[in-house]
């Protein structure tokens, strides 16, 4: 049988094209149902899709679900299952409307490759979102060592993200243009920042401590008053590999460039956090952190909108959904109360309730 199909070759380069430039999904997503879609190709033995069977999905199913994750040697995830088989399924949907598939293909075939309930709900499942607390986070940040230029660069890359709640992405893109120091704020410029669905908003400071602040005053001075650095530098540059005496490699210097990914940013974070005697936490989990803090102090609904909007989330729902579920010991604490106090974290039930459904409203 031959490796590939040069029919089926032909249609999922239509269907690519489709997702970018009609659905608007990124590159990586395309990616993603590529790779659905290689896998079935390789247990079918690239048969040609047109002759595709209900039998082909069931089997197959049966296939992915003994599969061994190269990442833990355990079964494949539910949530594994769920999105490879999701992506075959509404590619085939969309393959039964194309010229030359429409009288050998049904629509209903499509929902063969569905999981099933239970195994649907357990991959779809919210679960909470570990996170360090604000003062775990601040004692990372004012214990980690600050003598050399990279190790000030790593303290003001941590305490850049709590301060900003930016995404890892972001930070690795950021130009010292896009730093106001007098305004508080990081403009996050989708023509130069990679930020989330490519959003352009500005971000103020958060109130997470004044000597977090000066920590990333103090790195961006050094970099324009000490380093002569221009707009279009980088706020966290990479780090220069140079060749030491005893001809070993070394990192001793940053380089005037930007990091071609994100690795280094959670190499920062896997080293400082372990360094202070906590468990890693991932970059991303400062969002949470912050969304946790805003919920305490926020006591208006406006205050929470503008701290959503900080985030870069277009409403407090998604804020709410996304990083909003509460602690357990937090959960506790608020049930225990809600028949002495009328408050839940800095806001009303009343300013809450009234927030939410006018979110709601202009969802409808």
């Amino acid at each position: 049988m031959s490796k590939h199909s040069p029919s089926n070759e032909r249609i999922k380069r239509e269907y690519f094209s489709y997702l970018k430039e009609a659905k608007r999904q990124s590159d990586a997503s395309v990616d993603a149902v590529a790779k659905a879609l290689a896998r079935f190709e390789i247990e079918t033995q690239h048969r040609d899709f047109k002759f595709f069977h209900q039998q082909q999905a069931i089997a197959f199913k049966r296939k992915l679900a003994d599969q061994d994750s190269k990442v833990t040697g355990g079964k494949l995830s539910k949530a594994t299952l769920h999105s490879t088989l999701s992506q075959l399924k509404c590619f085939f949907h969309w393959l039964a409307g194309q010229p030359g598939y429409k009288s050998r293909l049904q629509y209903s075939d499509a929902d063969y490759f569905n999981v099933s309930e239970k195994d649907a709900r357990i991959a779809t499942a919210r679960r909470q979102r570990l996170a360090p607390t604000l003062e775990q986070v601040r004692h990372v940040i004012l214990t980690m060592p600050n003598v050399t230029e990279i190790e000030r660069r790593n303290r003001a890359l941590v305490a850049f993200i709590l301060l900003t709640g930016a995404r890892i992405k972001a930070v690795a893109s950021v130009k010292l243009k896009h730093i106001n120091l007098t305004d508080n704020s990081f403009y996050q410029d989708a023509r130069q920042v990679e930020t989330k669905f490519s959003k352009t908003f500005i971000s103020y400071f958060f109130p997470v401590g004044d000597d977090i602040r000066q920590i990333v005053v103090n790195w961006v001075d050094y970099l324009r008053r000490e380093k002569l650095w221009g707009n279009d530098d980088p706020v966290f540059p990479k780090t220069a590999m140079t060749i030491n005496e005893g001809r070993r490699f070394e990192h001793v210097e940053l380089e005037r460039a930007h990091w071609a990914g994100t690795s280094p940013i959670r190499g920062v974070f896997q080293e400082a956090f372990p360094a202070s005697g906590l468990p890693y936490f991932h970059p991303h989990s400062l969002r949470t952190t912050l969304v946790q803090l805003g919920e305490k102090i926020c006591q208006s609904p406006e205050a929470f909108k503008a701290w959503s909007q900080n985030l870069g989330h277009e409403g407090v729902l998604t804020t709410f959904y996304s990083y909003g579920q509460v602690a357990v010991a937090r959960q506790g604490e608020i049930i225990k109360n809600l028949g002495v106090t009328d408050s839940v974290g800095g806001l009303s039930k009343h300013d809450l309730l009234q927030m939410l459904a006018r979110e709601l409203g202009s969802k409808l």
